[in-house]
């Protein structure tokens, strides 16, 4: 999924209002941000493969740092005890930065074939395949995005134009690359994918600066 993760971050800022969307945005897309390095650098494989499923081109060849269950588990403990050790203890914020990285596994469970690994080493692995339907995926992940930014803008009220303007210029930037990666041409290598998906860095800092012009509601 693409939307349906920064939905799940949109909608926790009504669990946890103290958290920023920054924050969450780092969480839930934390294995993401991960993959593109591990990919540069050898560590994880991915290939330009059209037709791999109906939605994406892409065939995850391998990827057990970023995306695996135990890997997964793992980054969600540690990204815990970081928030943890910047932040003090707040069991609800703790509680939401770590379901928030472990929710990326469940979502791409049910979106992939069954490609994401279990363990780091062992050849087993999930995959629903909700990618292989794009009707039901654009519907799945249309109406967590709606419901995910609703509530965002339910608890926070904008402090300024910036506030304002720049969220909605987020949400209408994250649909566009959405559906030009859902409809537009195959990306022309794996590296170009790789370097591309550094770019989603961008989105994090700029759900910082939303976040700074908007206050709890």
């Amino acid at each position: 999924m693409f939307l349906g993760h920064f939905a799940l971050a949109f909608g926790a800022k009504r669990v946890s209002p103290a958290l920023s969307l920054g924050t969450l945005f780092l969480a839930c897309q934390f294995a993401d941000l991960l993959w593109p390095t591990l990919v540069v650098l050898g560590y994880e494989v991915v290939e330009v493969d059209p037709g791999n499923t109906l939605v994406t081109p892409l065939n995850f060849v391998s990827y057990p740092y970023s995306h695996s269950l135990v890997a997964l588990i793992g980054w969600s403990a540690l990204f815990a005890l970081i928030y943890r050790t910047i932040r003090g203890w707040h069991p609800v914020a703790i509680g939401t930065v770590a379901a928030l990285v472990f929710s990326h596994y469940v979502l791409d469970v049910v979106s992939h074939r069954p490609d994401m690994p279990i363990t780091l080493a062992g050849s087993r692995r999930l995959g629903f395949g909700l990618w292989n339907y794009p009707g039901t995926t654009l519907a799945v992940e249309s109406v967590l995005f709606i419901a995910g930014t609703a509530l965002y803008m339910s608890v926070t009220r904008a402090s300024d134009r910036i506030g304002r303007l720049a969220l909605y210029a987020l949400i209408v930037t994250l649909v566009a690359v959405y559906f030009a990666a859902l409809y537009g041409p195959p990306p022309p290598s794996s590296s170009a994918v790789a370097m591309a998906g550094h770019l989603t860095w961008l989105f994090v800092a700029w759900a910082y600066w939303v976040d700074r012009h908007r206050t709890a509601a």
